[in-house]
């Protein structure tokens, strides 16, 4: 059984990935623990597997062996529907572009998971806007993306994965597409939202992007180990 207060639970994830005629071993005896509020980063360069990494904590792919408990939930034992159905109950996903649909309003784009999830209409717009007052756009609701700046689409793109009240919020280099001053106001955001008890994680390759975190991990080629961030870090390793 897991304790209580541990939301996301990793045990010799091991993951291969066919080519041609061999196996290449992309992830090597993950062991993760990630508790309920916490602020975890997940830092590597390119190719060190991380977003590997990342769409397995997201039920995205699955592990090739190994233990994987979300929520309590064994993850490898999930068909695909299953696994989909884990996703939208219990993961808000913000990427490093906020993917959001340009014929829809900010608060038809943050609607959408609850219309998936058959959420009334009127419960659908109330959640929406609530959210949306909570990113500090209670004035940009009836704004499409394009009438937005990158920063405040991305405050969009993180209510809709709020709007579902999921476990956890996973964000792959959400500031990826950002100047550094929008950046660190979204940066911001992310730490509010832990500070108000919701769990996140982060991967980055950005070193900067990684401190605003409470714990950091490393990753590189496919191995993870715990570490610090230190004063004279700085910047990103992509």
């Amino acid at each position: 059984m897991m304790e209580e207060n541990v939301l996301l639970s990793m045990r010799g994830i091991e993951k291969y990935y066919p080519m041609g005629d061999e196996q290449a071993h992309i992830l090597k005896n993950i062991h993760l623990v990630v508790r309920r509020g916490e602020y975890l980063s997940i830092l590597g360069p390119s190719g060190s597997e991380k977003s590997t990494l990342m769409n397995i904590i997201g039920c995205l792919d699955t592990p090739t062996s190994g233990d994987y408990k979300l929520n309590g939930q064994a993850v490898e034992e999930l068909t695909d529907a299953e696994l989909a159905n884990l996703r939208s109950r219990e993961i808000g996903f913000v990427f490093q572009n906020s993917q959001l649909l340009p014929r829809l309003t900010a608060e038809k784009n943050v609607e959408l998971p609850l219309i998936y999830a058959g959420v009334s209409h009127k419960e659908r717009r109330r959640r929406a806007q609530e959210m949306l007052k909570r990113v500090g756009l209670s004035d940009r609701m009836e704004h499409y993306p394009n009438q937005l700046s990158g920063g405040q689409q991305q405050r969009v793109a993180i209510a809709r994965a709020l709007v579902g009240n999921p476990s956890l919020l996973l964000a792959d280099e959400p500031t990826g597409a950002l100047d550094q001053k929008t950046g660190k106001q979204v940066m911001a955001l992310f730490q509010e939202l832990n500070a108000e008890g919701r769990t996140v994680v982060m991967i980055t390759h950005d070193i900067n992007i990684a401190s605003y975190a409470r714990r950091v991990v490393h990753i590189i080629d496919g191995e993870l180990s715990e570490g610090e961030l230190t004063s004279s870090e700085g910047g990103s390793y992509a």
